[in-house]
């Protein structure tokens, strides 16, 4: 039963968004899980990480169909099996996301930048028509740049300048974070859990601002970035004794390498 499922939390928010874009989570599975164990995947195992998720078949083999029609995997059998891998355009387009899902959290910012551009960025946070970032984050070209301390921090400003969206996206990354405080002990569990935080945190992260201290939101005692990071490396373990384990239909993928535990930083570095 749902009351007694520990992804129960998780699967509540996911449902709240809407309509589940499969083919998106199957990218996030991707970047997240396969292709630290060298970027191929039986669609049997694709099976049973989404079916615990709550993804049917068909709805997979729809997902998967699509991202071979835009060019972003290929197929191919081994015996009774399929498998999917991304294609080198598929891999290129990751790099630049990939770097930026899985970056470490930004100490202290020593200086401010307020700027006025020709158009909108969605990498800053917007004050009264202007950008405002940590003045050593890349930037456009502007036709007026300040930089400079906060000298004047209303409370609750954070609050006032986030959209609606944005807002939104916080709330329900919250609700996820205080789901695994307490974390499953189930590996698939451990690793479908894994893939509905990075899943919340991409889309995030690709979408909106990235927000640091002074400027958090109420229920922040730490960095969005800093949290996410703490909660995926205590759910790797885990996730990753399932993307070990082999059976029917689940041939052995080779083991990730070390640089799937040096993603956010590294574990405890916040």
């Amino acid at each position: 039963m749902r009351g007694m499922d520990r992804l129960a939390p998780l699967l509540t928010t996911l449902e709240a968004d809407g309509r589940l874009r499969v083919w998106s989570l199957v990218i996030t599975v991707f970047g997240d899980s396969v292709q630290p164990r060298g970027g191929r995947v039986s669609t049997a195992r694709l099976n049973r990480l989404l079916g615990r998720i709550g993804v049917e078949p068909g709805a997979l083999r729809t997902a998967l169909s699509r991202l071979g029609r835009d060019g972003w995997v290929d197929s191919e059998r081994d015996g009774r099996l399929s498998h999917y891998r991304l294609t080198p355009e598929g891999r290129a387009k990751f790099t630049d996301a990939t770097s930026r899902i899985y970056a470490p959290p930004r100490g202290p910012v020593a200086g401010w930048a307020l700027s006025l551009e020709d158009s909108p960025d969605p990498t800053a946070l917007h004050v009264g028509g202007m950008a405002l970032r940590p003045a050593d984050a890349p930037a456009p070209p502007a036709r007026l740049r300040l930089v400079g301390q906060l000298q004047t921090l209303v409370p609750d400003v954070a609050q006032d300048i986030l959209t609606d969206a944005h807002r939104a996206a916080l709330q329900a990354l919250r609700a996820d974070l205080n789901a695994l405080v307490a974390p499953p002990h189930d590996p698939l569990d451990a690793a479908a859990a894994r893939t509905l935080l990075i899943h919340r945190w991409r889309r995030i992260v690709l979408r909106h601002p990235e927000l640091t201290a002074p400027l958090l939101p109420p229920g922040w005692a730490i960095a969005p970035r800093a949290a996410v990071a703490r909660a995926w490396h205590d759910l790797t373990p885990l996730a990753e004794a399932w993307w070990d384990e082999t059976g029917p239909g689940l041939p052995a993928m080779p083991p990730a390498g070390p640089a799937l535990m040096e993603r956010f930083g590294g574990k405890g570095l916040d």
